[in-house]
């Protein structure tokens, strides 16, 4: 065979190819499939299987989200947690039938129902409402002291916004002026502070967790648990990669090497973590309120204030030997303070115990990583980061946070 025939035999192998499959098709073609497959076990009734749950009852599982006084009114929202509908028949307060309406006469999995109960009830008394499902299981609200609920008006919001501002922040700007001591202090001083405020961070990051496993310690419906720790890795994974896009984009690393984060991007970092954590702390703050449950004194505002003003320490410690203009502070104070107004703001409209604590735990996650990025920092001479200073500044931090955190018990 001669070079033309077999060039001639090569390209008419080539025009009779067939194109390749693209790429997306492929990685598509599964996903339809699978989608398909579903449709058909749905459609069929999950043949084969149906045996499987036949003698075998309901299983009932409702949590209490949210309960609201009004006028002869008590007002209940109920979730279904388990895997079968429910539906709730009767209403029973303190051994009394009360006439009830509700939003959804039967509940499919993860679905809620608000009952309107009609009921004279006395304010200061406690009471215990029990809902029994339509094949007689049984789940009870309790009312410790029974009182009126806010109004959800505009004096309401306006009292949540001020609220976020006396606790988060006023707090912060106070805190922050701390500045001109940092500035001055020597370079051991300076490791001292920075362990203080890593135990600062990680106070936060404990107690939001702590707090978040609370929220959800009786509704499973979205996970329970679970939700804190996937905020917390979700916040965590994202400040990671946003500092990564960062030194990438500004050419911040050494032969291959990661260098340490300049301290106007740590302060920035910091602000942003204690913001988000400000974000879940206002959410739990103006949940509380709505529904009556949170006494706002002028106690507890004080409490709230001096726990949240090490806040502001913790944003300045880093820029010790590079202060910021007085408008980069000021920014840097409203990137950690006003979260919590919009946190207050959000609890006191749309609460719901599953996005409560996913929040609280996307703050833990944020000031974990900040405090994590602050120990290259407390590096000494001999380039060690835990040396009896250090640590005598975080446990320090750390006593702090514990201390005041005593005088806000909501």
């Amino acid at each position: 065979m001669s070079l033309d025939e077999k060039t001639a035999g090569a390209q008419a192998a080539e025009l009779h190819r067939r194109p390749p499959v693209p790429r997306w098709l492929l990685g598509l073609g599964p996903l339809v499939l699978i989608a398909i497959l579903l449709g058909l076990f749905s459609l069929l009734n999950a043949p084969g299987l149906a045996q499987l749950s036949e003698g075998v009852p309901p299983k009932e599982e409702v949590a209490v989200e949210d309960v609201r006084l009004t006028p002869g009114q008590i007002e209940i929202t109920v979730r279904n947690e388990g895997p079968d509908p429910v539906a709730i028949a009767q209403v029973n307060i303190s051994d009394y039938y009360a006439p009830f309406t509700q939003t959804r006469e039967t509940m499919a999995p993860l679905e809620s129902t608000t009952l309107t109960i009609s009921y004279h009830w006395v304010d200061g008394d406690p009471y215990e409402v029990a809902l029994v499902t339509s094949l007689g299981g049984k789940i009870t609200a309790e009312i410790d002291a029974a009182a009126l609920s806010p109004e959800r008006g505009s004096s309401f919001f306006s009292l949540m916004a001020l609220l976020g501002i006396y606790v988060g922040v006023i707090p912060v700007a106070l805190g922050m002026l701390w500045m001109p001591f940092v500035r001055r202090s020597p370079g051991s001083w300076i490791r001292i502070l920075l362990g203080v405020t890593i135990g600062l961070l990680g106070f936060l990051a404990i107690d939001a967790t702590l707090e978040g496993m609370d929220v959800v310690a009786e509704n499973g419906a979205f996970g329970g648990t679970l939700v804190v720790f996937l905020g917390a890795l979700l916040a965590y994974l994202a400040l990671e990669g946003i500092d990564a896009w960062m030194r990438r984009h500004q050419d911040l690393s050494i032969a291959g090497l990661p260098a340490a984060l300049p301290p106007q991007r740590l302060a920035l970092l910091i602000a942003i973590g204690i913001g988000l954590h400000n974000l879940g702390e206002g959410l739990a703050i103006g949940s509380a309120y709505s529904v009556g449950s949170l006494a706002l004194g002028a106690t507890l505002i004080v409490g709230f204030a001096i726990h949240n003003t090490t806040e502001g320490l913790a944003i300045v410690t880093p820029l010790a030997k590079e202060p910021p203009s007085l408008g980069r502070l000021a920014v840097l104070g409203l990137i950690a303070g006003v979260p919590a107004i919009a946190g207050a703001l959000i609890g006191a409209t749309v609460y719901q115990p599953a996005l409560s604590a996913f929040l609280l735990g996307v703050g833990a996650g944020a000031v974990a990583q900040v405090a994590i990025k602050l120990l290259p920092m407390m590096k000494d001479h001999a380039g060690r980061t835990f040396t009896p200073l250090t640590s005598a500044g975080i446990i320090l931090g750390l006593a702090v946070m514990f201390a005041t955190g005593l005088l806000v018990q909501a």
